[in-house]
């Protein structure tokens, strides 16, 4: 590989996920190329047959028939450390599709893996890549907020039953592990711990009455950040609303083409002033004489644009698989939402406040 030459990477797993990963290397042919795709499901030779790449049902046949830039890893959460270690024994830089993994002991066999043999894992919390989130993150660092007190989210949708959603192969949807928190909460965290610092204590309580599956549908979520700040969230999929990221964002025409820039699913509260997170909608003191609730706040509306975050962040790891950058989102970061995530699921289980250290 030169400098001009495009970033050449295999694709494992040619899934939904794997597919969109495909797409967005079609978007910039000049930067990366598609190597090969591995997968043993049949339906993926004719895939790699129609897009004129070479098949592999391994990763061990791709390694054997030639090491490629990198290698997108959009395989079931289970497979995703043991095949990232064949990655990293191979000294391929690898995008792990979150969850980094399926267990927090995985994972940090994972970590300690990478960090050994010094091999870049970049993990899939695709938005950290958001123009959008790119921006609150530098407000609310730039100062202008003040001390963070405060941070509270919503996540609410609907996931319609009668479009095989719980059904068929899915019915483990309906179990334990198939629910909002682990399959949607993750990305949250990513998300408000990048505003707002790390997590270090968090409280939840769950409930299963809307459907009476054996997983829950719904979470009240309190949580507990190392400066001091406080946050809440609701999560729920079997709510009639669009208070969602992907609902709110504007960044996947699929959830809402006629997306508006009038909702918010964050709102990031300091001793300064406050921004409401994705219309970026910005109240503050305009200086510190007028810090009262008598006082009125100073309104205003950042500019920002939007681009397809999985776009910027394949785009990022062709830098990361080249060697010119770090990873935006690192294996132990990976880890480190995981395990909130894993803590909240404690912390609904038992009732207690449960630490993420």
């Amino acid at each position: 590989m030169t400098s001009s030459s495009p970033v050449r990477i295999a694709v494992a797993g040619a899934g939904q996920i794997g597919k969109r990963h495909i797409e967005m290397m079609g978007r910039m042919p000049q930067r990366v190329a598609l190597a090969a795709i591995v997968d043993p499901a049949p339906a993926s030779v004719d895939l790699a047959r129609s897009l004129g790449v070479p098949h592999h049902a391994s990763l061990r046949d791709l390694f054997a028939d030639g090491r490629p830039d990198g290698v997108v890893l959009a395989s079931p959460n289970q497979l995703h450390v043991e095949q990232a270690l064949e990655c990293i024994a191979a000294g391929v830089p690898t995008l792990v599709e979150k969850p980094v993994a399926h267990t927090l002991e995985a994972g940090r066999r994972l970590c300690e893996a990478a960090e050994a043999a010094g091999v870049p894992i970049l993990v899939g919390h695709h938005r950290r890549h958001s123009a959008i989130m790119a921006k609150a993150i530098q407000v609310i660092g730039s100062g202008v907020l003040g001390r963070i007190v405060a941070v509270t989210g919503s996540v609410l949708f609907y996931k319609a039953e009668n479009e095989g959603y719980f059904d068929g192969p899915h019915r483990w949807r309906q179990e334990p592990g198939g629910g909002p928190i682990l399959l949607n909460m993750i990305h949250e965290i990513g998300n408000v711990r990048a505003l707002c610092g790390e997590i270090v204590a968090v409280q939840a309580f769950t409930s299963n009455a809307t459907r009476g599956f054996a997983v829950e549908d719904t979470a009240a979520i309190a949580l507990r950040f190392a400066g001091g700040a406080l946050g809440t969230f609701i999560l729920s999929d079997a709510a009639a609303c669009d208070r969602s990221w992907e609902h709110t964002s504007g960044e996947d025409p699929r959830y809402d083409p006629a997306h508006t820039d009038d909702d918010d699913c964050y709102l990031v509260a300091g001793t300064f002033g406050s921004l409401a997170v994705p219309t970026m909608r910005l109240q503050r003191y305009a200086t510190a004489a007028d810090q009262s609730w008598h006082k009125p706040l100073a309104k205003s509306r950042l500019p920002l644009e939007r681009a397809d975050p999985l776009e910027r962040q394949m785009a990022h790891f062709a830098e990361v698989a080249a060697r010119r950058a770090a990873p935006l989102v690192s294996a132990r970061d990976g880890l480190a939402n995981l395990r909130v995530v894993d803590a909240i699921v404690e912390a609904a289980r038992t009732g207690r406040v449960v630490a993420t250290a």
